[in-house]
């Protein structure tokens, strides 16, 4: 059965800078993201990964060509529309973990579900609903940021970003400020949400993380150089492991 396209760009043109400082990420760039999919985003700093994420997500515009997302075309929306599209499709998980220090982790959740029209009580119940999935206690969601762990104040910043059942969760090297215990708790979500259904491009330097998505996409010099399908995702699997690492150093990673 074909997969179902999600977000599809095409003829992506990414510049910074110009005259003798221009550097231009990508020139021509085309892919397709996958329903479903657990999507990585691998390859040496500098490769146009986070930037290529931004594209997609319509974080950041391209300087030319188009990005079709849910079978809309967002590269010619105004700043505003983007805004309100990001708000009911993308979820965000970055390294850095943006909650509100003076509110708490559920203040937080419901103060994202409040960015759409749904009522309090609905929101409040999803939160709860998400706060149990990423094993977040109830005495704890009444804590301010300043007083949980990195991993527990991530795994809030999940929360967050699902709140409104985006279409995609971006997530960019979310895992990248943690240990090893906390980076663990973090992916373990990230795949709880990938088997429930929910899509996920995750941008990563770690191949620990790679391995919890079902496609990895490695990126050089603005070009796609490799394609990995690792397929459905299981602890322990040593083949998977062996095929990531074989790949990765195909790639020379």
């Amino acid at each position: 059965m074909e997969k179902e396209v999600i977000i599809s760009a095409r003829h992506l043109k990414k510049v910074f800078g110009s005259g003798e400082s221009e550097q231009v990420v990508y020139s021509d760039f085309d892919i397709d993201i996958y329903k479903g999919d657990f999507t990585v985003i691998m390859g040496a700093s500098g490769a146009g990964k986070s930037t290529l994420m931004y594209s997609l997500s319509g974080m950041d515009k391209p300087n030319a060509g188009t990005v079709t997302f849910c079978g809309t075309e967002i590269t010619g929306m105004t700043s505003d529309e983007l805004a309100v599209f990001r708000r009911k499709n993308c979820g965000f998980v970055f390294q850095q973990i943006y909650l509100i220090d003076k509110m708490s982790l559920m203040d937080n959740a419901v103060a994202a579900g409040s960015l759409t029209n749904k009522n309090k009580k609905e929101i409040t119940d999803k939160a709860n609903e998400l706060f149990d999935l990423v094993n977040i206690p109830y005495a704890t969601r009444k804590k301010m940021p300043s007083l949980i762990s990195g991993g527990e104040a991530q795994r809030a910043g999940i929360v967050r970003a699902a709140i409104n059942s985006p279409a995609v969760i971006f997530g960019d090297e979310p895992t990248g400020a943690l240990n090893s215990n906390n980076s663990d708790a973090v992916l373990d979500v990230f795949s709880k949400l990938n088997a429930g259904g929910q899509s996920v491009i995750m941008v990563t330097h770690d191949k620990k993380s790679a391995l919890r998505g079902n496609r990895v996409v490695y990126l050089k010099d603005g070009e796609i150089f490799g394609d990995c399908d690792l397929g459905t995702y299981s602890a322990d699997d040593k083949e998977r492991t062996k095929k990531l690492e074989d790949f990765l150093a195909k790639m020379g990673w």
